[in-house]
């Protein structure tokens, strides 16, 4: 049995175990993903994030995410500024713009410094997919969510986002709709709710996970579906359980920009 370092970081609450493959690779992420996120056995967190070099020279490093029930997720806009941070202040890079392989393509990430430390980062989330038939059957007569105004966004992996005036019917009904058969891989769920201020108030049911104080990814599929229902405008303030996060849908080239806070939680030791 050995000691193996991790780190543990949230972004806006949505909290992953980071570790450095680079340094410490690990052999089967999906079994430690699933042991290391128990929240009374494990570490506790809502999924793994292995940090490793890029094997394509298109991007610097890169990303594998691990759920907390073992299942890889495509893209994380919360765990991507995490990782940002964690490069730079654990001077592994000097670099303020980093390029992030995911499995949703390459990632610009802009780090926005306080000093020596990362305040916020922006990430180019690259640009919405409307219609995807690998991951939504519009064509079924069971819709979803029939009766209410709802849309279905890839930012890279699934979102199906329901506007309402209830957001906290995801705990009833975030796993019912993860399962929908309209959803092909399952799906992202978000709730969300035109606030007065102009904020967009939205619950996440993260596929693989549950319910999370935020996603990144998450708050761009709700910010494209709120400006395309004409609910708001190209830029966006999304509400979430664990914080905001500001949303930009760049009419130029279309590409979404998510903006928000990374921060460091401890450095910790698990046996394995």
């Amino acid at each position: 049995m050995k000691r193996f370092p991790f780190t543990k970081m949230h972004g806006c609450g949505n909290d992953y175990i980071y570790v450095n493959a680079m340094q410490h690779p690990i052999a089967d992420p999906s079994t430690a993903a699933i042991q290391w996120s128990d929240r009374h056995k494990g570490i506790g967190s809502d999924g793994l994030v292995i940090i490793d070099k890029s094997p394509v020279p298109e991007a610097d490093y890169s990303m594998r995410i691990f759920n907390a029930d073992g299942s890889e997720a495509m893209m994380c806009g919360n765990a991507s500024r995490c990782i940002g941070k964690y490069l730079y202040e654990k001077a592994i890079t000097a670099k303020t713009e980093i390029r992030l392989l995911t499995l949703s393509g390459v990632k610009t990430l802009q780090l926005h410094l306080a000093g020596s430390r990362v305040e916020t980062v922006t990430v180019d989330m690259g640009e919405p997919v409307l219609e995807d038939e690998a991951l939504f059957d519009s064509s079924l007569t069971d819709s979803p969510a029939a009766g209410e105004v709802a849309r279905f966004v890839s930012m890279g992996n699934p979102h199906y986002v329901v506007f309402t005036d209830d957001v906290d019917q995801v705990a009833e009904r975030g796993r019912i709709l993860e399962h929908h058969p309209a959803f092909l891989q399952r799906c992202n769920i978000e709730f969300a709710r035109i606030e007065a201020d102009g904020r967009i108030r939205t619950r996440v049911w993260e596929r693989g996970s549950g319910i999370t104080m935020a996603c990144g990814t998450g708050a761009c599929a709700t910010a494209v579906a709120a400006c395309l229902s004409g609910r708001a405008g190209r830029r966006s303030t999304i509400a979430m359980d664990g914080g905001d996060l500001l949303i930009e849908w760049r009419e130029s080239d279309h590409h979404v920009l998510m903006t928000g806070p990374a921060t460091f939680v401890f450095d910790g030791e698990i046996k394995i």
